[in-house]
This record gives C-alpha cells, sequence and structure tokens, in this order.
C-alpha cells in the first residue's frame, strides 16, 4: 500500500510537471526569439531618420557603425529613377540630383537574398528570412526621392536561443525537485496510513493466537481510528464472552457440589466394606474433579457475569423448599434447623433458579465447614424496598470475611473454591443490594443477602467485594431489619 501510493503520487506529479512545463519552455523560447527580433528593430529604426535625409554612402555607414552593435546591419538603396529625378527643374539644380541618385548604394554586408530584399521594397512592410546561422530582419523605409530602401539586421541563431537553456534547465530542476518532494510526502503519509493498519493486523493475529489483552492504538487517519475502534470493542466483547463462558461454567460446576455433599454424606453412612470404601472413593474423586474444573474455568481475571434478574419468584417457596431437602440431611447429621419469615409469598427480582443456587452454595457451606451436630437458620425478612435472607450457623465462623468474598480465593487446603460466596454476591448485586458476612446470634457465620427491590445501583468503594449503599436506605434498612432479626432469634 505504501509503495502503491508513492508511484501513484509519482505518475500525478510527473504528468503535471510535464503538462506545465513543456508549454511554458515553449513560451520561453518564443520568448528569447521576440526578445531577439524586437532589439532588431530597435537597431533598424535608428538607421531609418538618417535615410530620409540623406542617401550619402559616407553619412550613411557612420549611422550605421554607430547604430548597430556589431557588423550585422546592412542598409540596400535602390538606384535613381533619372527621369523623374530630372523633371522638375529646369536649371543647374536638376542634375545635380541625377548625378547622386543613378546608382544602387549597398552598405555591409548582404546575407538576404536579392528576391527577399526585393519582395519587401515591393511589399511595403518588414519582413524576416532564413540565412545560414540564423535569421535577417527586412525592414523599408522611405526615401525622400520616394524610393524605398531596406534595413537589413542580421539576427544569428545564438542571440535568438539565449538563455533558453539556462530556463530549461531551472524548469527541468523545479520539476525533479516536485517529483522528489511529492514521492517523500506520500511516503510520510504512506507510513502514517501503513503503520495503523500493520498494528491492527498485529493485533488481529496476537488476537487469533489466544493473546486477549491485544488492543490497537487508536490513531492515524479516520477510516483507520473507526477502526481500531470498532476492533477494540470487538476484542472487549470477545473477552467478555469468554469470561462469562467460564463464570457459566464454574457456576454450572459448583451447582454440582451440591449433590456431591449429599452423596459424601450418604457414603458416610455406608459402613465398612469394599463397596462403600470403593463409593467414598469414587466420590471424593469426583469432589477433587468438580474442584478442578471451577478453578481451571477461573483462571482468566474476572469479569462480571450478568446474572438473571427480572423474572422474580417467590424468596418464601424456595426457602421452604431448598430447606426440605437439607433438612433430611440435617436431621441425619444431628443439626438443629430453624426457618422464619416464610409464612408468607415474598416476590424478588431474581430468577428462581439463581436463588436456588445461592441457597444451596450457603447451605452448601454449612454442611461442609461445620462439624456435625451443628445448628443453623434461615431467616427471610420483606421490608418496604427490600428482602434480607440470613443464612447463620453455629460454627467457628469465618476468620476473614473480605478474604473469602473475594472471588476465586478458595484456600484448596479445606476444599473451597470462593465461588460459593461470590454466586451469592453476584445475585445480590443484581438487584441493587449487597452481601455482609458477620458474627450470628447463634454464635458461628452469618451471611446476610440484601436484595434491592427497586433495582437502584449501589455505590462501590474499595475491593469489589464490598459493596456499599449510600442515602437512607443503608441507615435504616439493614439495621432495623438485622436487629428484628436479632431479637426474633434470641427469644425464639
Amino acid at each position: 500500500m505504501r509503495w502503491a501510493l508513492v508511484k501513484v503520487c509519482v505518475a500525478v506529479t510527473a504528468m503535471v510537471v510535464v503538462a506545465f512545463a513543456v508549454p511554458l519552455g515553449l513560451v520561453i523560447r518564443e520568448m528569447a526569439r521576440d526578445r531577439a527580433f524586437s532589439n532588431a528593430e530597435r537597431e533598424a529604426a535608428a538607421v531609418a531618420p538618417a535615410l530620409s535625409i540623406t542617401t550619402d554612402r559616407a553619412e550613411l555607414e557612420k549611422v550605421v557603425a554607430s547604430a548597430a552593435s556589431d557588423a550585422g546591419m546592412a542598409v540596400h538603396i535602390p538606384a535613381a529613377d533619372r527621369t523623374d529625378a530630372a523633371g522638375d527643374g529646369e536649371g543647374a539644380g536638376a542634375g545635380d540630383v541625377a548625378g547622386a541618385g543613378e546608382r544602387a548604394v549597398d552598405i555591409g554586408r548582404q546575407r538576404a537574398t536579392d528576391k527577399d530584399i526585393a519582395a519587401t521594397r515591393r511589399l511595403g512592410r518588414a519582413s524576416t528570412a532564413e540565412v545560414p546561422g540564423g535569421s535577417t530582419l527586412l525592414q523599408p523605409v522611405a526615401l525622400s526621392s520616394g524610393q524605398i530602401a531596406v534595413v537589413e539586421v542580421y539576427v544569428p541563431e545564438s542571440e535568438v536561443t539565449n538563455g533558453v537553456g539556462t530556463a530549461w534547465a531551472v524548469l527541468a530542476l523545479v520539476g525533479v525537485a516536485l517529483v522528489v518532494g511529492s514521492v517523500a510526502v506520500a511516503d510520510r503519509l504512506g507510513v502514517r496510513m501503513v503503520q495503523p493498519a500493520q498494528r491492527l493486523v498485529e493485533s488481529a493475529h496476537e488476537l487469533g493466537e489466544g493473546k486477549l489483552g491485544a488492543r490497537v492504538p487508536e490513531e492515524g487517519p479516520t477510516e483507520l481510528r473507526l477502526a481500531a475502534v470498532a476492533f477494540n470493542s470487538m476484542a472487549d466483547q470477545v473477552v467478555q464472552l469468554l469470561a462469562n463462558e467460564r463464570e457459566l461454567a464454574a457456576d454450572l460446576s459448583h451447582r454440582l457440589r451440591t449433590p456431591l455433599t449429599v452423596l459424601r454424606l450418604n457414603a458416610a453412612s455406608l459402613g465398612d466394606g469394599p463397596a462403600a470404601e470403593q463409593t467414598r472413593a469414587a466420590v471424593a474423586q469426583l469432589e477433587r474433579e468438580v474442584d478442578t474444573i471451577i478453578r481451571t474455568a477461573r483462571d482468566a481475571k474476572p469479569q462480571t457475569a450478568a446474572v438473571g434478574v427480572g423474572v422474580g419468584c417467590d424468596a418464601a417457596e424456595v426457602v421452604r423448599e431448598r430447606m426440605d431437602f437439607w433438612s433430611a440431611l440435617a436431621e441425619d447429621e444431628g443439626r438443629k434447623v430453624r426457618v422464619a419469615g416464610v409464612d408468607r409469598p415474598v416476590r424478588i427480582p431474581v430468577a428462581r433458579t439463581d436463588l436456588v443456587a445461592a441457597l444451596d452454595a450457603l447451605l452448601g457451606n454449612v454442611f461442609r465447614h461445620t462439624a456435625e451436630g451443628t445448628a443453623f437458620a434461615v431467616d427471610v425478612h420483606n421490608g418496604e424496598d427490600a428482602v434480607i435472607v440470613l443464612v447463620s450457623d453455629a460454627g467457628p465462623g469465618i476468620a476473614d470475611p473480605e478474604a473469602a468474598m473475594a472471588r476465586g480465593r478458595g484456600s484448596g487446603t479445606d476444599g473451597s473454591t470462593g465461588l460459593g460466596l461470590d454466586i451469592v454476591r453476584r445475585l445480590a448485586e443484581s438487584t441493587g443490594g449487597d452481601v455482609r458476612i458477620g458474627r450470628s446470634v447463634l454464635g458461628g457465620t452469618e451471611v446476610r443477602i440484601w436484595i434491592q427491590l427497586d433495582g437502584r445501583e449501589p455505590e462501590r468503594r474499595g475491593h469489589r467485594g464490598s459493596v456499599r449503599r449510600r442515602g437512607a436506605m443503608r441507615r435504616r434498612g439493614p439495621a432495623a431489619l438485622v436487629s428484628t432479626f436479632n431479637r426474633s432469634r434470641s427469644h425464639p
């Protein structure tokens, strides 16, 4: 593209130079010719007054010598007509005129032919004639006797072309300079166009090789800037789509942990024997494989994934359903279970499957990270603009709640992937709410899910796991609702 642009500029500039330089060179040559013949006309005009006064050879030679710059002038005076000269007088004066003009007078070197001189005398106007080495100007001059003399001025070819070669050389140099300048300008323009295009190609190759951070600087011509903007937008969308796919793979894999927990608990109650040991080993291996899938899917940098909102569900119904499921396991392990606030419908702007996944993640963590016999509770409170779901237990609690809320920071030593709380957090944030971890009245961990009903966006400060809301909602909502829960659980 760069060399194509250079070739186009060279061709266009060369055509422009030829179109202007050739006519200008011809004009310069004509101007030089006109200048030479104008000088010859001035020299001939300088002799005309003397010819109109006298035809004496000696006088005319002096005039020609003083008027001509070189020996290139000649004067041709025709012979006098004796009859006409004598008819005017009757005395001695008539004889003097006849004697003086009876012979032709030629002064200087004649270069033009007699035919050309005669033609000029007959026509009575100036003319030019080609002679060896140049041209001659033939200027007719009327004499006092009524005859026509011809002044011949020689114009050599060197005078006709004087300065033409230099002018043509200057025009050639200007033309070459224009061509070279156009090549330089075209090269710079080509670089300005080609470099952004090359960076676009290189970034496309890098993106195709899996380097998802490849981006194109938005510079160059307008079209290439728009192409860079479109490419960067496409790359961002590709990264977002890949991140969402990893999110989905991790979330789906994490949802498998709930039935795996049930299998592990059931396998633990099978007793001794080869079949029981094989079942427990298979469940353990399956758990390890699921954890591997989750961690592999979480290798990429975190990207925001959309949580299904807008569908809506009955939170009380979902809590009752999931507690029926987990209560059976809790009974087998001797855990006390308490459920509150699910006696009437509680509509929330969250998809049913997402709320199920969030509850299963929290309750699964209770069974997974607390000892058998540890009590837990689920409380639902329906406020004017928000719904709070509290999941609490009587276990040892979480030493670092902020680290637990950070996406993908599972320690790996206790089998945690760190994704369960992130599923809960994304569910709450999709409605404009948030998630907090604290100490429960039972003595262990309390996870509070704040689900906003009016869809307002939360104000984010600091770490992405720490979501804060501003305004009166923060001051009056959570504190009052949590206080109500604490009082209700302190006095069952």
